[in-house]
């Protein structure tokens, strides 16, 4: 049995995760802040995800970081929670997931990512910018094992679980609708696999 921390585990992204890694016989441990968060059938840790430490995160397989933040004056803690989450599994075997954002993927030969083309809608800019500067603090580091998870364009809360997904490497992928499109439930699928 595979141990996992999921943190922000009461969110959308966290939510299905959980209910993922349960569903396929992990040992999950929530890590929320929120002291409301009281679920049966997996551990739970009430914590600051910003004051775990090494030994808070000793021991798992995995730690999935469904951390999301939505406010301008929030959207720097996309970059602080990649790196104090790096820095704590640093040197372990401890894989280390982040749940991002579509903005870095490219569109082409790795020239132009979704978040620096014409189209990309304004009023995500923000949130896409701060979930690009959580890559960014990852992307040259060797000291820690991490992946960097970037669902679709469209992120479906309420879609249907599927059961079905493509992985891909750096590019946008487009379904035969010529869409970009994953449900909450088929990416929690997606990383638990």
């Amino acid at each position: 049995m595979k141990k996992v921390a999921i943190i922000g585990a009461n969110g959308k992204s966290g939510s299905n995760l959980v209910q993922e890694a349960l569903k396929q016989g992990y040992d999950v441990t929530a890590i929320v802040r929120n002291k409301e968060y009281k679920k049966r059938r997996r551990k739970v840790v009430y914590k600051d995800v910003l004051k775990l430490t090494k030994a808070d995160l000793a021991g798992f397989d995995a730690v999935i970081s469904a951390f999301a933040a939505w406010t301008p004056e929030t959207f720097p803690l996309h970059k602080k929670v990649a790196k104090h989450l790096a820095d704590a599994l640093s040197g372990t075997k401890t894989r280390l997931l982040v749940i991002g954002g579509a903005g870095t993927l490219y569109v082409d030969d790795k020239q132009t990512m979704v978040i620096d083309t014409p189209s990309f809608p304004a009023g995500y800019m923000g949130v896409a910018k701060a979930t690009a500067e959580s890559f960014f603090e990852l992307k040259d580091r060797s000291d820690a094992l991490w992946t960097y998870v970037s669902p679709a364009g469209d992120y479906d809360a309420d879609g249907a679980r599927t059961g079905e997904y493509v992985l891909g490497g750096n590019n946008l992928i487009l379904n035969s609708k010529n869409e970009s499109y994953i449900s909450y439930a088929d990416l929690a699928l997606a990383v638990i696999d």
